[in-house]
């Protein structure tokens, strides 16, 4: 993003925005006081908040999928049935709760289950598989698990290498199991078969849920490799929900949110939902995201409201435009990652009133959000934040002569610190040292504490932010972030492969940074067979972290410290010119095999012939 005078907000800007901002007052003071939970002993949370917009809102529509419509008491009475069900089978306040199902209302239905009874739902990535789900399960040690009907096969195969109870392993039917429960394979218990005939009453565990209890556990991709478990607590649900939902969108009952998100994120499961349920509104569904079909299932379920990523963005902006394009009831939109260039035409061409900008992290204690609608820009954050200087190799920030800290210019790009105290507290993960790895101390006084996001921003002006980058060994591809540790260490499991290097490169008008591996075969460059490499690759992990690129290197060269020189890898990229003599191979989109980059194949890359 550029730092030039055009991407500041000036004193003009704020003027004209007054009108804005003076409407905006009473639904700030109004999502403040909901989103500030002081009392240790209230009653709060995700089942208390569903209960509330059921009063508000019974009879309309709270989830919708597909052609299957539920309003907000059936939705409560169903999630009530499975929450009697849970209790009655022995699952209690703080027990973890295993939820493996993709996007469709028992997903939704189940999480609200369990976080009645105070339970806390580790939203296991639908995408893993193998080793990674083992690590996934065995990280936060679950008492049970709920799996999805077309899930099983991926459960089944490491269920022995988790400790989970076949007595507390349910499934859940791949079909509208409101009408149908379907048959539970062997070893599973059919949840909504054997719930169905249980009390369909608010529990009383509702009521002692509290802000400081756990709600979920959201899987992030750290630099340590395999996934950390970040810790998500009811108290931080009233924060994002009133503060995206109230203030930020102002929902009602007669918004319509459509969500292609995975739920298993924090954006899709706290950010969308959550402020859906702040205004009793209508939570719109769909399995996976389709670009042919995004507006008129848009249309069909009459949304008011969106939720995105960037990348979401950009394909719908792939075809070429139509006048139907602005036949659609969309007029506001909330998610990250939609970059400048595409800001202002997506906007104009879909009638979109108002983008909703934000960045936060569910392992981190800090939100922006683009509430008063100026383009290009994260927002404001009501938490404290600064920008300070790193070092861009180690990304690490830099003390200067004092020992503290050192702030960047206003219109420079700095890492962000979000300070921890009593308004702003860092949950963290479950395993406490990796908590204690991103708290920084002693940054501008004595005793002060800050959570390294490892982000960049660049402040714009009046509090605004604006996203850079992200620093460390993650990069972020298909609105998914990849752990380099991880894909390396899981490279390093195939015999032919002696050493591997992982990181991301940009491609021309694509959001975030494609993987590429650097490779040194354990043998020779003969041994290595190209497509059953990619075969075996996608078989280990998710199709959003097989490397798009391959770099052969006969030695792999090491600093002084013997550390991978990522960086120099990294500003090469797929190019050939810059390769001397390691040939570099892609995936291209549609074929089953790397094949090698040539000048021409890179010129149709550059050029947009293939569609990544």
């Amino acid at each position: 993003m550029s730092s030039n005078s055009s991407d500041m907000i000036t004193w003009g800007m704020m003027i004209r925005k007054l009108p804005a901002i003076a409407k905006a007052i009473p639904r700030v003071l109004k999502g403040l006081k909901t989103a500030n939970i002081k009392d240790a002993q209230q009653p709060c949370g995700l089942g208390w908040t569903f209960e509330q917009a059921t009063l508000r809102n019974p009879q309309g529509p709270a989830l919708m999928y597909a052609n299957v419509a539920f309003s907000y008491e059936q939705v409560n009475q169903w999630a009530n049935r499975i929450a009697h069900h849970l209790i009655a089978q022995g699952i209690g306040k703080g027990d973890v709760v295993g939820i493996f199902i993709e996007n469709r209302p028992e997903l939704l239905v189940t999480v609200l289950a369990v976080a009645k009874v105070g339970g806390i739902c580790a939203m296991l990535n639908t995408s893993q598989t193998q080793h990674v789900l083992v690590h996934s399960l065995n990280l936060v040690k679950p008492v049970a698990i709920i799996v999805g009907g077309e899930l099983t096969e991926a459960y089944s195969a490491v269920r022995s290498q988790v400790a989970i109870p076949d007595a507390r392993t349910w499934w859940v039917a791949d079909q509208d199991t409101s009408r149908h429960h379907g048959q539970a394979p062997q070893h599973y218990l059919n949840l909504m078969a054997d719930s169905a005939d249980a009390a369909q009453d608010n529990p009383a565990t509702s009521q002692k849920v509290y802000l400081d209890d756990p709600c979920f556990y959201i899987y992030t991709s750290g630099t340590t490799g395999l996934p950390k478990a970040g810790v998500f607590k009811h108290g931080r649900w009233m924060k994002t929900s009133s503060i995206f939902g109230v203030i930020a969108l102002d929902m009602t009952p007669q918004d319509i949110l459509y969500c292609t998100l995975p739920l298993y994120h924090a954006t899709g499961l706290c950010v969308c939902w959550g402020s859906a349920i702040s205004g009793a509104s209508g939570f719109a569904i769909r399995r996976k995201f389709s670009a042919s079909q995004f507006w008129s299932d848009a249309r069909k379920f009459n949304a008011t409201t969106i939720g995105y990523v960037g990348e979401l963005c950009r394909y719908l902006m792939d075809p070429p435009p139509s006048a139907e394009d602005r036949d659609n009831p969309v007029v506001k939109m909330i998610g990250n990652g939609l970059r400048p260039g595409v800001w202002g035409p997506f906007k104009e061409r879909f009638g979109v009133n108002h983008i909703c900008e934000l960045y936060a992290a569910s392992d981190g204690n800090i939100g922006f959000t683009n509430i008063l609608n100026f383009d290009n820009t994260i927002g404001f954050s009501l938490m404290a934040w600064e920008l300070v200087a790193y070092d861009h190799d180690s990304g690490a920030p830099v003390r200067g002569e004092s020992g503290f800290m050192q702030k960047v210019p206003k219109g420079s790009e700095g890492l962000l610190l979000a300070r921890i105290d009593d308004k702003a507290p860092l949950d963290g993960y479950t395993e406490p040292e990796k908590t204690a790895k991103v708290i920084l101390h002693d940054v501008f006084a004595k005793g002060d504490r800050y959570f390294n996001t490892g982000d960049l921003l660049r402040n714009i002006g009046f509090g605004h932010g604006q996203f850079v980058d992200r620093l460390g060994d993650t990069f972020r591809w298909k609105g998914e972030n990849v752990s380099t540790t991880e894909v390396e260490n899981i490279f390093l499991m195939h015999p032919h492969i002696a050493e591997a290097v992982v990181y991301g490169v940009e491609i021309n008008n694509t959001n975030g940074r494609a993987g590429m591996a650097a490779i040194t075969p354990a043998e020779s460059l003969a041994t290595l067979d190209f497509g059953e490499l990619l075969r075996w690759a996608k078989e280990q992990m998710p199709a959003y972290a097989v490397p798009l690129f391959l770099r052969v290197k006969v030695k792999m060269e090491t600093t002084g410290t013997f550390k991978y020189q990522k960086v120099r890898l990294r500003d090469e990229a797929f190019d050939p010119r810059k390769a001397g003599d390691d040939p570099i191979y892609a995936w291209l989109p549609g074929s089953d095999t790397y094949v090698q980059v040539t000048e021409d194949v890179l010129a149709d890359i550059h050029g947009g012939k293939f569609r990544y």
